[in-house]
């Protein structure tokens, strides 16, 4: 099994849906990894961002360049 390393940081939980959606459906294996701390109230998801997406380094452009497309205005 591959190594995943973090791609990119995610800004909410729309994003992280949308981009888990295409990449489930182009078959790319990634992760979605949340900042959500209950337990701090938050604090760790100011700091960090929502979450981040994981994936095999190999698929890293090719993330980065879907991320781009659906999430400009």
């Amino acid at each position: 099994m591959e190594s995943y390393e973090k791609i990119l940081v995610l800004n909410n939980e729309f994003e992280a849906g949308m981009l888990e959606e295409v990449l489930t459906d182009r078959k790319i294996p990634h992760g979605i990894v949340t900042s959500d701390d209950t337990a701090l109230g938050g604090i760790m998801e100011m700091e960090f961002g929502w979450g981040y997406v994981e994936a095999p380094e190999r698929y890293k452009s090719e993330i980065m360049k879907i991320f781009t497309e659906i999430t400009k205005p």
